[in-house]
């Protein structure tokens, strides 16, 4: 009979590792206008600022978004999280997460 591992804990390890990577969390304090259990991310062209609650962290889709910002943009800037989708794909999404 094998054994089935868990891939819970090794991924949500690596969502922490790409949030402590990201210039804007770990490194700095959250701005005054970012609630506690709360964090920014910018999104689209136009890098809309949006404050999302860290819950989000545990969904597969928001899990892929993530993966897809560090390959694109990595997270050695100034910018903070940057989401690489269009605007209006990040509020269809993030309204499903609610």
């Amino acid at each position: 009979m094998a054994f089935r591992r868990s891939n819970k804990l090794p991924q949500a390890a690596a969502i922490k590792q790409i949030l402590k990577r990201c210039s804007s969390l770990g490194r700095r304090q959250q701005p005054a206008d970012v609630p506690k259990g709360h964090f920014a991310v910018y999104v689209g062209e136009s890098r809309s600022r949006f404050i999302v609650p860290i819950s989000y962290l545990t969904y597969p889709e928001f899990q892929s978004l993530l993966r897809q910002a560090e390959e694109e943009f990595g997270f050695d800037h100034d910018m903070g999280l940057t989401i690489p989708c269009e605007e209006v794909v990040f509020r269809s999404l993030t309204s499903m997460l609610r």
